[in-house]
């Protein structure tokens, strides 16, 4: 603000001496401070010169916060020319930090300080009088904040974030940060059949009969034919065998109870003979113990002791068909009518399907697939007895049973073990009704078809892999965390293309996290078992997480 100058007639001043040319600066001006009121007038002859400051354009003259404002030396008033008052440097407020309330700096007394209209001081000519102005802090145009102002507002910052903090644990938050963090989340998206991977290959199925095939512990590959069932001829015999050791069963070496030959018996075995039945001799008084009776029965293909065992097993023959018909119920076998203990009638039929069923059960019996896996026995009065299975010992055949008969034509109900990968398997099939003029013929070609299958199944079922070692499920932790779980290593499994495995996955409850390899779980399948394990370790919850976290 400029004061307007008092008007000046000249009389009584006296010019002053000229300074350098006798003309001030370019851009200065001699500005006189007003002395106070109370003071004397200077002498003429003493004349203080006033430091001229350069005034510099577009900055402001800002006190300084904590300094106490020094006044501008007192000039005397020149003669002959008007003294103007030094103008007030504008206060400039320093910037408040964040939170705190602003503190206006004290104003200089000098500043507080009446203001007197001095007389008019006339200008060189051509130039400006510029009054003079206090030294500024900092340039135009430009947005710096002091020093002083930034590091308030970071303190006021962490000091808002300390209260809040001491407001929190006033409130409870010492509860929350103590309080047991709850578990983790386990899921996973592994499926609980899993196909192997392709198609199965072509299986060489008899043009004619029935046939069928399955692995124990895998499942069934599949058959042929047995829309209906056929005379299944001394296979008959593989039931007999079933019901005897189901009603008096052996263990280890055990010969069982004692059977003593008839006259009955002796009878029978004569009467067979006409027809070319399968038979091995008896005589009355005879003692057979339950395992030569079994020998006698699976090996040479004994239609005599058949009867006999029906008898001892049954009262009669006709109670032992109750048995064996119940039996076959029992397994599921839908298709099968026995109307001898022997086979020999054609009325006794059965299926490849039904028959397989039979085996599965029968095996179960120890002593059952021991005898069966014999090549030969010795009997009382018989003596040395041989095994009709041509196929023993050969592409891994250790059973069970031949049958043939004009009507049945040739059949084989057979087990052979399997190695696949590191597991020992058991196939378990039947083939029936193959053509051939007599009984070796037709067991030759039934044999034939048999190791046609076996090959097949040799170059088909094998190790394959199920689940690969790829991430399966996660793991995620109540404040957000997560990690993926993976098998620790690819889940392999014998079978088959196009097999439908069964898979169970067991998982443990996790703690509030986990570490990196740590052991969530398991995936097993057909006896294969791996562990499931967390790819990496989860992080922990934030402070925030746990003071703000909900019941």
């Amino acid at each position: 603000m400029t004061q307007a100058a008092e008007p000046n007639d000249g009389a009584g001043e006296t010019p002053g001496p000229p300074e350098g040319d006798g003309r001030p600066a370019a851009g200065s001006a001699r500005v006189p401070i007003p002395r106070p009121a109370d003071s004397a007038q200077p002498s003429p002859s003493v004349q203080p010169v006033v430091p001229v400051v350069p005034v510099q354009p577009g900055r402001a003259s800002v006190p300084v916060p904590g300094r106490a404002a020094v006044p501008a030396p007192q000039s005397a008033i020149v003669p002959g020319r008007a003294t103007v008052p030094a103008p007030q440097a504008p206060v400039v407020p320093p910037t408040s930090a964040p939170g705190r309330a602003a503190v206006p700096p004290p104003v200089p007394a000098a500043l507080n300080a009446p203001v007197t209209a001095l007389p008019h001081q006339p200008s060189a000519p051509g130039r400006a009088s510029v009054p003079a102005s206090a030294p500024t802090t900092y340039q135009s145009g430009q947005n710096d904040v002091p020093k002083k102002g930034r590091k308030g507002r970071r303190l006021a910052v962490v000091l808002v974030a300390v209260l809040l903090l001491v407001a929190l644990l006033g409130s409870g938050a010492a509860v929350q940060l103590t309080r047991d963090l709850p578990n983790a989340s386990l899921t996973t998206g592994i499926a609980t059949t899993i196909k192997i991977p392709g198609t199965l290959p072509k299986i060489p199925w008899p043009a004619q009969g029935s046939a069928e095939l399955m692995i124990e512990g895998l499942g069934r590959i599949g058959g042929s034919g047995g829309k209906s069932a056929q005379p299944i001829g001394s296979v008959a015999k593989v039931m007999t065998a079933y019901v005897i050791l189901k009603d008096h069963p052996l263990q280890g070496d055990d010969e069982g109870p004692t059977l003593t030959v008839t006259a009955a018996d002796v009878a029978d075995y004569q009467s067979r003979i006409p027809s070319g039945q399968s038979l091995v001799a008896v005589q009355e008084g005879e003692q057979l113990s339950e395992r030569d009776a079994l020998e006698a029965l699976m090996l040479p293909s004994a239609n005599n002791i058949a009867h006999q065992l029906a008898v001892w097993g049954g009262g009669d023959v006709d109670g032992f068909l109750t048995k064996m018909n119940a039996a076959a119920d029992e397994l599921g076998m839908t298709d099968t009518e026995y109307t001898d203990p022997s086979g020999f009638l054609p009325t006794t039929i059965s299926t490849a399907s039904d028959q397989v069923k039979l085996a599965r059960a029968v095996l179960k019996f120890d002593v059952f697939a021991e005898i069966v896996e014999l090549r030969e026995a010795q009997i009382p009065v018989a003596g040395k007895i041989l095994n009709y299975n041509a196929l023993l010992g050969v592409d891994g055949v250790f059973g069970i049973k031949t049958g043939s008969t004009d009507q049945a034509g040739g059949n084989l109900v057979f087990a052979a073990r399997l190695k696949a990968g590191s597991r020992d398997l058991v196939i378990v099939g039947a083939v029936f009704n193959q053509p051939g003029a007599n009984t070796p013929e037709q067991l030759a070609a039934v044999n034939k078809v048999v190791r046609k299958l076996l090959a097949s199944v040799r170059s088909t079922v094998k190790e394959y892999e199920l689940l690969a070692a790829k991430p399966v499920g996660q793991v995620e932790t109540a404040w957000g965390a997560s990690t993926t779980v993976t098998p620790a290593s690819a889940l392999k499994v014998v079978g088959w293309p196009g097999l439908a495995v069964k898979v169970k996955t067991t998982t443990t409850t996790p703690g509030p996290r986990v570490t990196a390899g740590e052991t969530v779980g398991e995936v097993q399948a057909s006896g294969v078992r791996v562990p499931l394990r967390a790819d990496a370790a989860t992080s922990e919850p934030s402070l925030w997480w746990k003071l703000t976290r909900k019941p």
